[in-house]
């Protein structure tokens, strides 16, 4: 999953095995403008270097196997499972103080979250909502995540994927202990992502249209585009796309209306996975990235779900940039 498991902790498994097994794939590059690649200064996620790998990769790639591990005796406290001395972070620690005391109550179960997830929305909508199945075939699927609001999206996404994991409130001692490595790209995590998109489109007829353009406005983490509003404005105008706020439309109204979009696009950031899981076989993708912040998690996405990716790339800083209409409408145009 995201957010690897250190190898410290790992080695502590007194079991591990393939959940499935690598796999050699056909990746198809990113399109985009001459020079765009160029205005990338910094990536999130991975280094630079494996980020532009993971946007230009073209041909047969091989990708690794999902990994299981199964663990006796591990404490949780605090978001941190601890084993001997290693640790593995699921959470940013809320106490000073890690293991002071040993948690008295045991359970036994399979975890399907990381600090990943754990952190961003749309970490978990693409990465752990694909994990789950692993933990569900155990029978012992839980999460230290807590109910969420009935009215937010992620209980909308619970409900309709019928999620329904053992909550862990507090800290607890792990008996058994199963964790999985689903960071690889490989078939079987492909065949799980397209999976999620048909229980989703399920019973649904989602009309055709040329684009979603999902604002990002001020929301989440600062990624500001500043003339975000022109740009939707003329996509609405010019191209005929739909123009969304995601935080005043339900899981619901999001799935209608991109599952059958020709595009989806919007500035980089969680909001877009409502858009990338349902959106059709080579739908163009295309976030707007901020120079300094530049990551292939959703080209990573789109690759699983057999749509082409966009590599656009703003001006400006990680957290204030601007877009020339020019550069969008030319980027659009490459996938005619």
């Amino acid at each position: 999953m995201a957010g690897r498991p250190s190898a410290a902790f790992t080695d502590g498994a007194i079991e591990t095995w393939q959940e499935a097994p690598g796999s050699v794939l056909q990746f198809r590059p990113a399109l985009a403008l001459p020079g765009q690649a160029d205005r990338i200064r910094a990536s999130v996620f991975a280094t630079l270097p494996e980020t532009v790998e993971a946007l230009t990769r073209d041909g047969e790639v091989s990708e690794g196997p999902t990994i299981g591990w199964r663990f006796r005796d591990i404490d949780l406290v605090d978001g941190v499972l601890y084993r001997n001395g290693a640790e593995l972070h699921l959470r940013n620690r809320r106490r000073r103080f890690g293991l002071a005391f040993r948690p008295r109550h045991a359970v036994s179960g399979a975890l399907y979250e990381t600090w990943t997830t754990n952190r961003w929305f749309g970490s978990w909508l693409m990465d752990a909502l694909v994990a789950y199945p692993l933990a569900a075939r155990t029978g012992m699927a839980m999460t230290t995540a807590p109910a969420p609001k009935p009215s937010s999206h992620a209980a909308q996404y619970e409900s309709m994927l019928e999620i329904s994991p053992t909550r862990i409130s507090g800290d607890v001692h792990f008996d058994e202990l199963i964790l999985f490595g689903d960071l690889a790209n490989n078939a079987d995590k492909w065949r799980r992502q397209r999976e999620l998109r048909d229980v989703l489109l399920t019973g649904r007829d989602p009309k055709p249209v040329p684009g979603v353009f999902l604002l990002r406005g001020l929301g989440g983490d600062m990624r500001y585009l500043k003339n975000e509003a022109e740009l939707a404005e003329r996509l609405a105008k010019e191209r005929g796309f739909l123009v969304i706020d995601p935080l005043n439309a339900s899981a619901n109204e999001l799935i209608e209306a991109c599952g059958a979009a020709r595009a989806i696009v919007g500035v980089e950031g969680s909001h877009l996975v409502h858009g990338i899981n349902v959106a059709p076989p080579d739908a163009a993708i295309v976030p707007i990235q901020p120079p300094d912040r530049v990551a292939a998690t959703l080209k990573q996405l789109s690759d699983r779900l057999g749509q082409r990716f966009g590599l656009l790339v703003a001006e400006g800083n990680d957290t204030v940039f601007t877009l020339d209409w020019d550069d969008l409408a030319r980027t659009l145009d490459l996938f005619d």
